[in-house]
Parts: structure tokens; C-alpha cells; sequence
């Protein structure tokens, strides 16, 4: 099969790799669509230690089944299905309890670190587990399918609050998981929602779906948000870059008693205004990944109450991955989310 390989820091080539054969329990899934996400291109230069190379990378895909193992009895030839990023082993105490994203032996599709190496859907085929593929409704596009797993990370988010419809929300962060979240709040119900970011072109995507009102990050954010709520700080913020600047705006712009929920990780560390979080009694909340969110996801892509189009630039075929990581890498302007597609899309 055709394949982007990452055959060393920074070099993406297309290699010929044989065809995965799925395993009992697994099915090979023929990848019409896959996401570039954020964490392959911070995992592309080497930086984070989870693409080490050789890697087949992508973890956001959609496609149809090609084959099935012999145990496998829900799944057909031909079905449109995407699948869950979290390889999950369904036996630990995490997952006994529903939170398999926090599975003591967590594994992630086209990951690559010290204790695993899985290849992933940046290639014509790819092999996972039948427990964590989901069908997909005719309905739903192969292209936005491959955001799902994005979307069900903003869903996660959500759902670790209680969202009432007067509470002001605020997400930091205008990026493609704050643009979702910022989607996510609306469908949780939530009537007052603002976001913040240094770029306006992005604060004018978040307009786009009219349900937020965008505020530029800098020296004028604190008294916008005093503004907003009479003095008061914002009731729920969910920070969705992940440094110290962004963290630290989260936390002052909440209120006392209010909830930060930590969903950007860009960096390992961030340093944490204490005496604010411990004096005006903040609640943190980190959110990991997602924990059966993809059902609510595929109902809200499908229905519109969720939409990711307007953040798609582009669609690409698998051959000029190693150009769009480039461009991704450089933090070109205006770019969200690219899509490699390794067979046409109809």
C-alpha cells in the first residue's frame, strides 16, 4: 500500500509498506480521509518525543471497510465507518468505569514513543481494533467524518462542566479545538459565549458560526471581560492552547468559585498563578482526549449543530503530505485544518 512514512525528523516520503492483516478482533479500514492534527506537526520536528521515526502518523480519519477478522461480526465490507484516536484495553479499572481515555495501557493510532509504535491512517489502509470504530451515516462527508475526532475532544471538554444558559463561557483560544468547543457550548445550551485570541482572522472564523462573540487577546481582554460581566469574571473558561500566557489569562478571567477546564498542552509546563487559583477558590478541570463522545459527535456533525467545513483549508491528496506539513510547520497564516485524502474522494 501507498504510505506517508516520517523516516526521520522533519521527512515525510511516500513508501510502498505492506497491506496491515487484521487480527481477530480488528478490521482493516481502506482511508478515504485524514486530518492533519496539530500534535503530528509538533510531533513531525521531533519535538515531543510521540512520532519517533519511522512512523506512518494520522490519527483523524475516515474511510470504509475493506476487510474484517473472524470474530468480527457488526462490521461489513463496505461500511462507512471513522474510529476513536484511543486504542483502549477495556480491562483496566479506568476502563471498567467508562474512562478509557485515561486506560492504564492507552495506546493512540500513529503514535510513536518510548513504550509503543502504531502505525497510523496516513496510508491506504490502516488496522484497528473493531471496538473503537464507529458507522458513519451516509449523510456525513468522508472529509468532516475525519474531524470527529476533534469534535468529540470539544464534546469531552463540555461535558466535564455543568453549562447553564446564563453562565458566560469563555475559550481561549480561536484555534480548531476552541473553534469547536466554542460549538460544543452552544449545543450544551450555553447562550453567552466569548473567545479570545491574538489573531483576528481567526476571532472572525469564530464569528462565522454566530454563536460567539470574538475579543483579541492583549492588555484590553481583562476589561472587556470585567465589562461583560459586571466585575465579576466569567463563570466557566476553557483554555484550549496549552502555555503560560494563555493559562494564566484563563485563570484571571474567571470568577471566584468559577471553572477552568485545561485542554491546550502545547507545553509540558506552565506556571500557575497559585495564590489567585487558591484565594478565589478556582476550580481546575484538565481534559484528556475523548470517552464515548463520538456517538454525540456524529449526531451533531450530522444534523448541523456542529459544523467543521468552514474550518477545512484544504483538501490534498496523500502525495503532497509532505508539502502541507511544511506549510503547517511554518505557522503559515490563515491555515486550520488539511485533509490528505489517499484515494479520491467521490
Amino acid at each position: 500500500m501507498k504510505a506517508l512514512l516520517l523516516t526521520k525528523n522533519r521527512r515525510l516520503e511516500i513508501v510502498d509498506l505492506p497491506t496491515p492483516t487484521p487480527g481477530p478482533d480488528e478490521v482493516l479500514i481502506r482511508v478515504v480521509a485524514c486530518g492533519i492534527c496539530g500534535s503530528d506537526v509538533h510531533g513531525y520536528d521531533g519535538s515531543s518525543g510521540r512520532r519517533i521515526p519511522p512512523i506512518v502518523m494520522g490519527h483523524e480519519a475516515a474511510g470504509t471497510i475493506a476487510a474484517v477478522g473472524k470474530d468480527v461480526k457488526n462490521f461489513s465490507e463496505g461500511d462507512r465507518v471513522t474510529f476513536d484516536s484511543t486504542v483502549c484495553c477495556g480491562g483496566c479499572d479506568n476502563c471498567l468505569r467508562g474512562d478509557v481515555n485515561l486506560c492504564d495501557n492507552r495506546q493512540v493510532v500513529g503514535v510513536s514513543c518510548g513504550d509503543y509504535s502504531r502505525a497510523g491512517a496516513f496510508a491506504e489502509f490502516v488496522v484497528v481494533p473493531a471496538r473503537i470504530v464507529y458507522r458513519l451515516p451516509e449523510i456525513l462527508p468522508f472529509e468532516e467524518a475525519a474531524m470527529l475526532e476533534a469534535v468529540s475532544v470539544a464534546l469531552h471538554a463540555v461535558s466535564l462542566i455543568s453549562v447553564r444558559p446564563q453562565d458566560n463561557a469563555l475559550v481561549v483560544g480561536a484555534g480548531m479545538i476552541g473553534l469547536l468547543v466554542v460549538q460544543a457550548l452552544h449545543a450544551a445550551g450555553c447562550s453567552h459565549i466569548y473567545v479570545t485570541d491574538v489573531d483576528q482572522t481567526r476571532l472572525n472564523l469564530a464569528g462565522e458560526f454566530g454563536v460567539a462573540t470574538g475579543m483579541l487577546s492583549g492588555p484590553l481582554l481583562m476589561p472587556q471581560v470585567m465589562s461583560i460581566t459586571n466585575g465579576n469574571g466569567m463563570d466557566v473558561v476553557i483554555e484550549a492552547v496549552g502555555i503560560n500566557s494563555t493559562v494564566t489569562a484563563a485563570i484571571d478571567s474567571v470568577c471566584k468559585g468559577g471553572t477552568v477546564v485545561l485542554v491546550g498542552n502545547v507545553t509540558p509546563e506552565v506556571t500557575l498563578p497559585l495564590q489567585k487559583v487558591v484565594t478565589r477558590q478556582v476550580r481546575l478541570q484538565g481534559s484528556c482526549a475523548s470517552a464515548g463522545e463520538y456517538p454525540r459527535a456524529i449526531e451533531l456533525l450530522s444534523s448541523g449543530a456542529i459544523r467543521v467545513k468552514p474550518l477545512i483549508s484544504a483538501l490534498a491528496p496523500l502525495e503532497e503530505g509532505p508539502r502541507w506539513f511544511e506549510r503547517l510547520y511554518a505557522r503559515e497564516p490563515n491555515l486550520m485544518k488539511v485533509v490528505l485524502t489517499p484515494e479520491k474522494i467521490s
